[in-house]
């Protein structure tokens, strides 16, 4: 195993951060832990910290919207490995999660020593899945994935912003934008998605989140 200088966690329930740290210190003394708790505060890491060696990515921290996260993030980050830690453990949640390009998929239920093995198993490069995961399944996964990721970080923004239903205006306002250059953004996001109008963009993405609860923030 490759020993890593700097680890960013991502994952809003404080009790399940610090256990999981609490352990992972004591057997990983010498790196850097960079910790997030939404979105927000998980873009500054991965700004301010663009030599990490791996990223622990809970899919529904606040502001995440379920696997868009994850696409952006291997779309801007390709160097990065993510390991996805998520208490959804079905299927379809980890082929998709492998789909959208994680190096591994550790449900919240895996014993921390096991959490060890798999990151030590992603940092040599290899991927880690629970061992009751069939990958020879098929996901229902469409080519959503694949026009998400080819928007910019601004129209990904964008798109986020439609979704939590802001106006032209209040996007504008928010981004130091013209209300002319959110339009311009808002007719490329729709080409790129396929789509004519925001309710059919904020229906595309809903295809992109974890389990039954549509931007849930929570587990």
């Amino acid at each position: 195993m490759n020993i890593p200088r700097k680890i960013i966690i991502a994952d809003d329930h404080p009790l399940f951060r610090q256990a999981l740290l609490q352990t992972l210190m004591v057997k990983l003394p010498t790196v850097s832990w960079i910790e997030a708790e939404s979105i927000e505060q998980l873009n500054i890491a991965l700004d301010n910290n663009r030599d990490a060696d791996l990223l622990l990515l809970d899919l529904n921290i606040p502001g995440a919207h379920g696997f868009n996260t994850l696409i952006k993030i291997r779309s801007q980050y390709s160097q990065l490995p993510v390991v996805v830690v998520s208490a959804h453990e079905d299927d379809d949640t980890v082929i998709k999660s492998m789909e959208f390009g994680a190096s591994g998929f550790i449900p919240k239920s895996t014993p921390v020593d096991m959490i060890f093995k798999a990151i030590q198993q992603v940092l040599k490069g290899d991927t880690w899945l629970p061992e009751h995961i069939n990958l020879n399944r098929v996901s229902d996964k469409s080519d959503i994935g694949e026009r998400v990721r080819s928007l910019t970080p601004q129209q990904h923004k964008i798109l986020l912003m439609f979704a939590e239903g802001l106006l032209n205006k209040q996007i504008a306002h928010q981004l130091n934008l013209s209300e002319a250059t959110v339009k311009a953004h808002a007719t490329a996001i729709f080409r790129k998605l396929k789509v004519f109008n925001r309710t059919q963009a904020v229906i595309a993405i809903n295809q992109l989140e974890v389990g039954s609860s549509p931007f849930s923030n929570s587990e």
